[in-house]
């Protein structure tokens, strides 16, 4: 039997909040006729399976990140579009062997359930929210700047990484958990089967951390730099540039959310003259991050571009990196995109002034790399672990040592050249 194209089940938090059950078998849909007529169309469980789903993602989107709450969204509806058109079996009655049929699903998904690139999952034509032809529930990534001439990529290469396994198994654990708590489900069976799944590697590799060289670094600075003494709209680059890699900041720690926003008081000084700045990080934890002295021209330089005085006051409640237009500080896109901009720049400099080979890494790189890059500068320079996992906000300290300390793979590489072919 053919496999039905998948159907777009959740939309934003905010529009799943607006589904209020009118009775216990049935649910309002307000502008999303497209989705309700689906899912009265199928089986009688088919609408509770859909609260579940509704009723756990908006307990992930008031309690955990937006980041979170995307991710985990796309797993539980890949999980319950596979339950209700493929295996069309409930829940309750899913085993271990299910499960795994699952990620063997996942690993080789139908070709119409693959697209090339993000998509909303609805439009909104006549006031209504349909579905939108283009959106899939796998997709598959394409290399960063890719060249327009390419031919047209083949989706039957599609294959999950072990991190995406990883994150599949994580969201539909994380889902017969909740519903485990509210006495729905009894039993957990992607628990079991986790330790099953043949698609997962043994991982002995060398980890290498996503970070730029020192070489490459200074591109990027020196670009950013030239770009805000030409122009002064790029003060902002400049700063953004600056405070990601010295602060070590991911990207959503810099930007407007809904709990949070980043204020220019949240940088701070105590009695001893020491600046801190306090940042809303991951698990909804609050951290104070030092803020070095190094740093302090450019905050200096980025608030008198904006009319302000050289340092924050107590109550100021300017947002750190306030937007382009209108009021209030810049979404985690908005900031990706002004990152990007210095990236390309810096990228076509160092080709033509070193060669591809040493520019290269600078076509792949992202915002976090920064965060990367400023940390490993500092496991080089010697500072201690400690204080630097607290500065970037790990819950332990073994996590810094995995991620940053590379010093035995750094000599075992050294080591490794002195071999010859002949």
């Amino acid at each position: 039997m053919a496999i039905p194209k998948p159907v777009a089940l959740y939309p934003t938090y905010d529009a799943i909040k607006g589904f209020k059950p009118i009775s216990p078998d049935k649910t309002f849909f307000g502008d999303f006729p497209e989705l309700k007529d689906f899912l009265i169309s199928g089986e009688p469980w088919w609408m509770e399976h859909w609260l579940w789903g509704q009723e756990f993602l908006s307990y992930i989107g008031r309690n955990k990140s937006e980041h979170t709450f995307t991710r985990f969204r796309n797993e539980t509806e890949r999980f319950l579009l596979w339950v209700l058109q493929v295996k069309q079996k409930p829940m309750d009655r899913l085993r271990k062997a299910d499960i795994l049929e699952y990620a063997d699903f996942c690993w080789q998904p139908p070709l119409d359930w693959i697209c090339l690139a993000n998509h909303e999952k609805f439009q909104l034509i006549n006031g209504r929210y349909v579905q939108n032809p283009a959106w899939a529930p796998f997709r598959l990534k394409l290399p960063k700047n890719r060249p327009a001439q390419d031919e047209t990529p083949d989706k039957k290469k599609y294959r999950p990484s072990q991190q995406t396994l990883t994150g599949i198994f994580t969201g539909i654990i994380a889902f017969y958990k909740y519903l485990m708590n509210e006495e729905y489900l009894y039993g957990n069976p992607a628990q079991i089967a986790k330790g099953d799944c043949r698609h997962f590697i043994k991982d002995a590799q060398v980890k290498e951390i996503r970070r730029l060289t020192e070489a490459q670094w200074q591109y990027v600075f020196n670009v950013a730099h030239s770009m805000a003494d030409e122009d002064p709209i790029y003060e902002r680059s400049l700063f953004i540039i600056c405070a990601l890699k010295t602060l070590f900041l991911r990207i959503s720690e810099l930007s407007e959310r809904r709990a949070w926003s980043p204020l220019m008081s949240h940088f701070w000084q105590d009695s001893d003259g020491n600046w801190w700045l306090k940042i809303y990080g991951k698990g909804r934890k609050l951290r104070d991050i030092t803020v070095p002295p190094s740093f302090i021209p450019y905050l200096k330089r980025y608030r008198h571009y904006r009319g302000l005085p050289p340092l924050p006051a107590t109550g100021e409640n300017h947002p750190i990196v306030e937007k382009i237009r209108g009021q209030g500080g810049m979404t985690a896109r908005q900031l990706a995109r002004i990152v990007q901009q210095v990236f390309d720049r810096a990228y076509d400099d160092m080709r033509q002034a070193e060669g591809e080979d040493s520019a290269r890494k600078l076509r792949e790189a992202s915002t976090h790399w920064l965060r990367h890059t400023g940390a490993s500068m500092e496991v080089e320079r010697g500072r201690a672990l400690k204080d630097l996992s607290e500065d970037l906000g790990h819950s332990s300290m073994a996590t810094t040592d995995t991620v940053y300390v590379q010093t035995e793979n750094r000599v075992r590489a050294e080591s490794g050249k002195g071999r010859g072919v002949k």
